[in-house]
């Protein structure tokens, strides 16, 4: 599920900046390119096919804590811009023509995939230039002729360079990528950045090891090298859409067990989707970030399960108008039903405690509570004056609740999320 949408109506000059830079960098690329001519045309071609075809087979939908659609396609380019050899002879194709065969291999493979809606986004092809441009522009001097490539040589050294480019690389794409998102969302910097981090353990790793395996197998043996190399990332792409399925079908069912009170008319349309939603944004705000963000999602899409052991149906599904007591029994009830789903035990907890004292909860609980509260206050039919269920009365009431009920960072999160244009619980849906 993806958090609600806070960006601004025009991109954030942040975006605007790295995207100006990466349409420059293409533009240079392409122009020296076409006015020079392309060196070495048959390895261009190769890199160019590679990266072509990957994007062809890109992912249309990216797992949690994935951040890369097309690994084929990344690591041919990331090979083309570490290529100091072909069979052994030098490579003089340069940074500008590594960047011009990349962005238009990138352009020609995204044309199916945006006849079928699924092409690349902006931001994505904006990091893809800049972090080929990074790696070529830094491995150049070390291979070009001269004293620095004549101290590289041919040794471990060589090894320990790729191995250093490749770090940095990956380290200035998750700078790039966290940027952007935290300019569009507007969340912090710091939890962003290592969600991005923690992306690279995964394929992003593998990416990196076949872009560098790649290089050297063509400085080697040639650029038959190429289609083999690629074989095992192609593997590793096929399970991660097989894992991608079962994830999926394990979203679906969770998804499922929080409408059945919807479905038995124990609480309003689309409530747990919107407290789903706004708690992972709030829990954005509040610097969690990866499995956190999953336990806390889930938790509130189910947090009103133990609802369906009540003979009667609250009125508009509203606990948070309900006495403490009668709260604590059913947030255990609906831990115990949780508890026999299968999910992790981390979910159960949440549910358990939402209507503990929150000094004495989880932070993912104190926020379940307070978002839960917020839906619940601003979408109730009460006999209160007109207006004074709104949004506004019900960030007020939660701040005076604040001294046992709800904690403070957490209401004040809350209100900055719906501040941007965050979703408004009791309207949505």
């Amino acid at each position: 599920m993806n958090p609600p949408k806070t960006c601004s109506p025009r991109p954030a000059p942040t975006v605007v900046a790295v995207h100006g830079a990466a349409l420059v960098l293409a533009g240079l690329g392409l122009g020296w390119t076409l006015w020079h001519g392309v060196t070495e045309p048959r390895t261009a071609l190769a890199f160019g096919v590679l990266v072509t075809v990957g994007e062809l087979v890109r992912r249309s939908a990216i797992l949690p804590g994935e951040r890369e659609p097309a690994p084929l396609g990344a690591a041919g380019a990331l090979a083309y811009a570490l290529l100091g050899q072909s069979a052994g002879r030098p490579a003089e194709h340069g940074v500008l023509q590594t960047v011009a065969v990349v962005v238009a291999a990138v352009l020609v493979g995204a044309v199916p995939q945006l006849a079928r809606g699924h092409g690349p986004a902006r931001d994505h092809l904006a990091r893809r230039v800049l972090t080929v441009g990074f790696a070529a522009v830094c491995f150049q001097p070390f291979v070009a002729p001269g004293a620095w490539g004549t101290w590289v040589g041919e040794g471990p050294w060589y090894a320990l360079l790729l191995l250093l480019l490749l770090m940095l690389t990956a380290l200035c794409d998750a700078v790039l990528a966290a940027l952007l998102l935290h300019a569009r969302t507007r969340h912090p910097y710091g939890p962003l950045l290592r969600d991005e981090l923690r992306a690279l353990m995964g394929i992003g790793s593998a990416v990196c090891a076949t872009g560098a395996v790649m290089a050297l197998g063509v400085a080697v043996a040639g650029l038959w090298a190429l289609p083999v190399f690629c074989v095992p990332l192609l593997l590793t792409q096929l399970s991660f859409r097989r894992y991608a399925a079962v994830r999926t079908t394990y979203g679906q069912t969770i998804a499922s067990l929080a409408r059945a009170t919807e479905i038995a008319g124990y609480t309003r349309h689309g409530h747990a989707h919107r407290v789903a939603e706004l708690s992972r944004a709030v829990g954005r705000e509040l610097g969690l970030s990866g499995a956190e963000l999953t336990v806390l999602e889930h938790a509130a899409l189910m947090h009103d399960i133990g609802q369906l052991s009540l003979v009667d149906p609250v009125p508009d599904g509203a606990t948070a108008l309900l006495p403490v007591a009668e709260q604590r029994r059913i947030a255990l009830l609906g831990g115990a039903v949780v508890r026999q789903t299968g999910v992790p035990s981390a979910v159960a907890v949440v549910v358990e405690r939402q209507a503990d004292p929150y000094r004495e909860q989880p932070l993912p609980a104190r926020i379940v509570r307070a978002v839960n509260a917020y839906d619940d206050l601003t979408g109730a039919r009460t006999s209160a004056p007109s207006g004074a269920s709104g949004p506004l009365s019900a960030l007020e009431r939660l701040r005076l609740g604040t001294g046992h009920d709800y904690q403070p960072e957490v209401v004040e999160s809350l209100a900055r999320v719906l501040s941007r244009g965050g979703l408004t619980p009791g309207r949505a849906g």
